[in-house]
């Protein structure tokens, strides 16, 4: 038996749960995860990804070294093809285009091209990808440094890809836009409505808690859901409703509770307004032509808005299939009604409940990693937030942007001349995560300078030219803010590999050359000042954050060292906030805002049958980059595409036949499973694969709110093909991992 060196406690990397992780190291090795008992977010638990998912660490593809291309080493070049940018490996062998460097050669070239740009074209040239997965101190240091030196707003990372539109729809109705209870509060419920969510493959350990409530505390689960995902077996309703058709459904829920006099009129009157325009725009969401449209049973919907309605405590928690469509807001802004109508928030085991997808999105978000906002969501077109950051940043009074940044779907777009021209990107992929791949394709290679900061080179970073090697989470030290809004600390289990180095430590190198390139020294001129770059400790990050931002004051390393606290933390001597809004709402009073029921913006046709729809599976995690990388892979190695068994029959299918599925803008192949986990006339797929990058096919049509793409709702074609076409090179989106 092995006897570790060290036990080392942090936080997993993967979804927003943020469950306790043990590292056991031997000899600056991991070689083996588990987690206390007495962690508040898991109790021990741990699903297959925080246990086993470590390993992408020593994988021999991670990037160790800095890397530019050869031509920056030869003076640079005006113009780059970057349609003809060489992979990282040929054949197995490492392109000569990439050429390994050293940290100062790296940085300088990196510095020196920015402020080229920044110069040459201003502000609105210059964009960044932050990053949900590193780091709230990483993702304050990145926001501060684009605003602070360059001056711009063009800020975001991918909330914008996943909760965007329940952000923007919780924001105007409510004020805030985090989770308002925590996940294990479903213990308190008696009655908790799943939508959109498959928790069991998501955030595994939430889905524990829930069964739990179910099996040994006698609540009541609706789901609802297109796919018969697991919790079904535990639900005492399914409501399985047609892709995009949320508004229908709760708005006809709504109908119910207001017909049969089920609201909660003393919390109506109390804390809510609007309420009168409300109950008129119910009046055509009938729970018949809420069936008509979404299929779910009209007498189902009836049943559903009783139970949550009587419930003493009900939540509802939700994931992507409320916020991933075209009207994201909207679905988010229904489910919020029905909160308001019954009273059922601002109380322990009730509230509203968006799961984050990534272990710190909430946190990134926190930051200031959004193009609208400050960190502590502080709106960056206000002038009084504005002159705060300046004091803070040592910024001249006026010199922060007041005007609203690109979006991460935004960003892309603009990449051509005049438009953006350098892109940096920390830690994200969006040539696996944006909408249209084949589109995003033509955008990026529209860029005049591209750095990655990464800890392996994906599909994104094959477009780079330069190459920042980052460390994953095993080797830094920070925090991140889960779904529950705790933060908890990250700790380094052991020194980073190579020359690899912390993202804060890489942000505050860069930002130094930096100020030196944008000010340089001249006694006898006028000179920006400068802002802060030397830390000693991520938790000097942390506490200049804190320092402005009121929800995170009362923060520090000191008070998070066991068990994390969950924010608002308004002082150094609050306990933390598990459930918001017990009085008001941070608006005032709650705001009803009625709806009208858009369809989604492609409908299923003659050429085009079937409603695509995406996810992932319990094994993969996002685009692939870290899971992929590791032991898991073996346990789920190729893309599926999930397919009724009517379906398969009528269009001649079989089970574990390769399948060619197209849209109106791309296509890809991979293998068909039968099963009725899925709804007739509704394909799914997850989008972890780049064999297969289900985002080749996927709708980049926008919430004209929110900016967040239509990822739920598709039309395409499956037909059956050759199995040979899987390894075929000119079918897939790669050519293999970079």
């Amino acid at each position: 038996m092995i006897k570790p060196d060290r036990v080392t406690t942090t936080t997993c990397p993967y979804c927003g749960v943020g469950c306790t992780l043990q590292l056991h190291v031997k000899d600056d090795f991991i070689y083996k995860v588990t987690s206390p008992f007495d962690s508040p977010v898991n109790k021990g638990n741990l699903c297959v990804k925080g246990r086993f998912g470590y390993d992408f660490i020593y994988h021999p593809k991670r990037i160790l070294k800095p890397m530019v291309r050869r031509y920056l080493l030869d003076g640079g070049q005006e113009t780059v093809d970057r349609s003809e940018f060489p992979q990282f490996t040929v054949n197995g062998q490492r392109s000569t285009d990439w050429v390994e460097t050293d940290w100062d050669t790296a940085l300088d070239i990196t510095a020196d091209k920015l402020t080229e740009i920044y110069r040459r074209d201003g502000s609105d040239a210059m964009a960044v990808y932050c990053c949900a997965k590193a780091t709230n101190e990483d993702n304050y240091l990145l926001q501060k440094m684009y605003r602070a030196l360059f001056r711009t707003n063009n800020v975001d990372h991918c909330t914008r890809l996943c909760h965007a539109g329940s952000v923007v729809a919780l924001q105007q109705a409510i004020g805030s836009s985090a989770m308002s209870n925590t996940a294990s509060q479903v213990l308190l419920n008696d009655v908790f409505m799943v939508v959109g969510s498959n928790t069991t493959e998501n955030h595994p350990i939430i889905a524990l808690q829930m069964k739990e409530a179910v099996m040994k505390h006698g609540a009541q689960m609706i789901v609802v859901d297109p796919r018969r995902i697991e919790l079904v077996d535990f639900a005492a309703l399914w409501l399985p409703l047609k892709p995009g058709t949320n508004v229908p459904l709760f708005s006809a829920m709504a109908q119910v509770i207001v017909r049969e006099n089920l609201v909660n009129w003393e919390f109506v009157k109390s804390r809510t307004e609007g309420i009168e325009d409300f109950i008129a725009s119910l009046e055509k969401f009938t729970p018949e032509y809420a069936e008509s449209v979404s299929g779910v049973p009209a007498d189902d919907i009836r049943r559903a808005a009783r139970l949550y309605a009587n419930a003493k405590n009900a939540a509802i928690y939700w994931g992507m299939g409320i916020s991933q469509l075209s009207h994201g807001t909207a679905s988010a802004l229904a489910l919020i009604h029905l909160a308001f109508l019954t009273g059922h928030i601002g109380r322990d085991g009730t509230g509203l409940n968006p799961l984050r997808g990534q272990n710190n999105v909430q946190g990134a978000s926190d930051m200031g990693a959004m193009p609208f906002h400050y960190p502590g969501y502080m709106r960056v077109d206000e002038e009084e937030n504005a002159t705060k950051w300046e004091k803070a940043w040592n910024v001249e009074p006026g010199g922060l942007s007041r005007k609203l940044g690109l979006t991460t779907t935004e960003i892309l777009s603009h990449a051509h001349p005049g438009g953006v021209r350098a892109l940096y990107i920390m830690g994200e992929n969006p040539m696996m995560s944006e909408p249209n791949l084949n589109e995003t394709r033509r955008h990026i290679e529209q860029l005049e300078f591209l750095v990655s900061q990464d800890i392996f080179i994906n599909e994104s970073g094959a477009y780079a030219d330069v190459f920042l090697p980052a460390v994953p989470f095993a080797e830094k030290d920070g925090t991140f803010s889960n779904t529950d809004r705790r933060v908890q600390r990250v700790r380094a289990a052991h020194p980073p590999r190579g020359l690899s180095r912390p993202d804060w430590q890489i942000i505050c190198d860069l930002a130094l050359r930096l100020e030196s390139r944008l000010n340089p020294f001249d006694p006898a001129q006028d000179k920006r000042p400068t802002a802060k770059w030397d830390y000693a400790h991520p938790e000097e990050i942390l506490r200049e954050m804190a320092d402005v931002n009121p929800d995170y004051a009362g923060i520090t390393y000191e008070r998070i060292e066991k068990t994390g606290i969950i924010y608002p933390v308004p002082d150094l001597s609050h306990p933390g906030t598990p459930t918001l809004f017990t009085e008001d709402f941070p608006r005032g009073r709650g705001k009803f805002i009625p709806l009208d029921y858009v369809p989604v913006m492609e409908e299923p046709d003659d050429e085009f049958p079937f409603i695509f729809t995406t996810g992932r599976v319990l094994e993969h995690w996002h685009g692939g980059t870290m899971t992929r990388h590791s032991a898991l892979d073996e346990a789920y190695p190729e893309a599926r595409l999930e397919i009724h068994p009517a379906d398969a029959e009528i269009h001649g299918i079989r089970d574990g036949q390769a399948v060619r599925v197209s849209s109106r803008r791309g296509e890809v192949v991979l293998r068909a499973t039968l099963t009725e986990k899925t709804s007739v006339g509704v394909v799914f797929t997850s989008f972890h694969f780049h064999e297969a990058a289900a985002n080749l096919l996927t709708n980049d049509a926008l919430d004209p709110q929110a900016k967040i793409p239509e990822f739920k709702a598709c039309a395409v074609q499956v037909f059956p093909a050759r199995d040979a076409d899987l390894a075929n090179p000119e079918v897939m989106l790669a050519r293999g991992r970079y």
